[in-house]
């Protein structure tokens, strides 16, 4: 599997290339599965370009999205789009439409709550275990581990030189991962390299904007789209797996 990450929480100052609104991110999600993406992760954004749980601004992304393709879309729980844990499920509780899947950062507070929530609702969970943070040991014991989707494994080292090693060391971390799918992938400097990785041990992964700007020689990625082609082909495949 080959996820395309649209945007994150890039702004309009990461350049053009990032889509920013319902339109645009339906168009860059169409482009991105026409060249190999079977997946897609959005975070939905205010007219002012933040990140948000909004349910009418999630449920305009979502249907834009979903008329332009008909893979699975997932979103971010992340607690920057809505620091208090209260108002996070809150915010959640209040969705009136509902992504096939949402990612959940495992080091963040009222994490477990928000994966209990949204598994209630049906949707599928993406445990985010960040490197660098004690994710890893909490998601060992948490009683919901089983439950999840896949554990995204999120290599926060940006160096070239060392993501690779910080990966590897994550997975060690996240050993057995409950038996749940391990998506593999990094950013910004790190991207390319775990991406690399990802194939070699025949792990999913993702590619897109908000992991990385640029393509693998270093120039400017000008679409999704560029990316997933280009990932299609580091990762060791034309095809999508």
């Amino acid at each position: 599997m080959v996820q395309v990450c649209l945007n994150g929480p890039r702004t309009a100052a990461d350049g053009t290339a990032v889509p920013l609104t319902p339109e645009s991110m339906a168009d860059s999600a169409a482009a991105a599965v026409a060249a190999g993406a079977t997946d897609v992760h959005v975070h939905p954004k205010t007219p002012c370009g933040r990140d948000t749980l909004s349910p009418r601004v999630l449920a305009e992304t979502l249907a834009a999205i979903r008329a332009r393709v008909s893979v699975p879309v997932g979103v971010t729980t992340g607690a920057w789009a809505e620091p208090d844990p209260a108002a996070r499920l809150d915010r959640i509780r209040s969705w009136t439409a509902l992504p096939d899947h949402a990612s959940v950062n495992w080091h963040e507070p009222g994490a477990e709550q928000v994966a209990a929530e949204l598994l209630g609702l049906g949707v599928g969970v993406e445990a985010g275990i960040w490197s660098g943070t004690d994710a890893a040991e909490r998601f060992a014991v948490s009683p919901l581990g089983p439950k999840v989707l896949r554990v995204l494994a999120e290599v926060t080292d940006p160096d070239p030189s060392s993501a690779a090693a910080s990966a590897q060391a994550l997975l060690s971390d996240l050993g057995a991962a409950h038996g749940r799918p391990v998506l593999l992938h990094g950013e910004d400097g790190g991207a390319w390299p775990v991406l690399r990785l990802a194939g070699r041990l025949g792990l999913a992964t993702r590619i897109g904007l908000e992991d990385v700007l640029v393509l693998p020689e270093g120039r400017p990625a000008g679409s999704n789209a560029e990316l997933v082609t280009a990932g299609l082909v580091e990762y060791g495949t034309r095809g999508c797996g």
